[in-house]
């Protein structure tokens, strides 16, 4: 294992530990609540269109 692999899964091991705790479920379900919506709004069609011209340079 190297250091960049014991890194990696000592974050994953602390974002589990986040979410499972009650504060990272209140945050979660809270995050949820605030912007749940919001994310599942559609993108505009300008900034679709905007998006594929810089993809198409």
């Amino acid at each position: 294992m190297t250091a960049g692999d014991k890194r990696k899964s000592s974050v994953e091991d602390t974002k589990a530990e986040k979410q499972e705790s009650p504060f990272g479920i209140w945050l979660s379900r809270g995050l949820h609540q605030l912007f749940d919506d919001v994310a599942n709004e559609p993108i505009p069609d300008e900034l679709l269109r905007l998006i594929e011209e810089d993809r198409n340079k």
